[in-house]
């Protein structure tokens, strides 16, 4: 079966009960999982960057928006026990070190790097440490970044998954690409999912699966039109249930590619052979 993740990521606007309500939606809707970021601001972002003016529901400096974003101890508590109430599970991926040495106090089956994270070559030694089945986002990387990457978790005997993807929020749907997902899957050897940003609906993850995707990842919220840079790359709920189910009858209509005769076949057979 695909798994499929919903990513809340920061869609939440640092509001605790829209993130309820979206692991809510993402359970509804079929999910196998929700996913979050979690950054330590100062350590991530240099501090000319944060000191730049930037107008948001918080204020008026990056740094005000970022830590705006960011969930606390208690926050990631009332996750945890949300996602554990409706029965879905729930990880995130780290921007920096003491943000993966944060998540390990919670039981959680995954973990995840960023694109922005993929040459984060320390990041990625604590991340496949954990020998936590992980997932790897590819955008914005070159084959041979993804090769390197990709090593380190083989090095650490740390079970992995790639996800084709592009950086752009929102991507344009003639940048998809989406033949490297055959492509990757050739030169890794392993399994190879999507992330999907495009703004144009789920058509794009449709077409994943059909290519061979073994996962799919894809930004959910409850209204495109809300604060936030991701939010226009975004499905809300409605799209979202109809991406779980063109993805389920896919499965079931790809079938497993062994030749037969079905047994619905046969009267018909019996009527039109006359030869054999």
């Amino acid at each position: 079966m695909i798994f499929i993740t919903a990513e809340i990521g920061i869609n939440h606007n640092g509001d605790i009960e829209i993130a309820k309500k979206l692991i809510g939606v993402a359970k509804s809707a079929g999910c196998n999982a929700v996913k979050f970021q979690k950054r330590t601001v100062e350590k991530v972002y240099s501090k000319e960057a944060l000191d730049s003016p930037r107008d948001s529901p918080w204020g008026t400096t990056t740094r005000e928006q970022k830590n705006g974003l960011e969930f606390s101890k208690k926050d990631y508590d009332v996750i945890n026990e949300c996602c554990i109430s409706n029965n879905i599970e729930w990880y995130a991926s780290s921007w920096d070190i003491d943000s993966q040495i944060f998540l390990k106090q919670y039981d959680l089956k995954h973990n995840k790097v960023a694109s922005a994270m993929l040459t984060n070559k320390k990041l990625l030694q604590v991340i496949a440490e954990e020998q936590k089945p992980t997932f790897i986002s590819t955008g914005m990387s070159t084959l041979n970044e993804i090769k390197d990457a990709v090593q380190i978790f083989r090095d650490n005997e740390c079970s992995f998954e790639l996800q084709h993807s592009n950086s752009s929020y929102p991507m344009k749907d003639v940048e998809a690409n989406l033949r490297c997902i055959q492509t990757l899957k050739k030169e890794l050897n392993c399994n190879v999912g999507y992330s999907g940003h495009e703004s144009s609906g789920y058509l794009i993850c449709v077409c994943a699966v059909v290519l061979g995707a073994t996962s799919i990842e894809r930004h959910i919220t409850l209204d495109r039109t809300m604060y936030g840079s991701d939010q226009a790359a975004s499905l809300e709920p409605k799209g979202l249930e109809r991406l779980i189910r063109d993805v389920r009858n896919i499965e079931k209509v790809l079938g497993d590619g062994k030749k037969r005769v079905w047994d619905s076949e046969i009267p018909v057979m019996k009527k039109l052979r006359v030869y054999s």
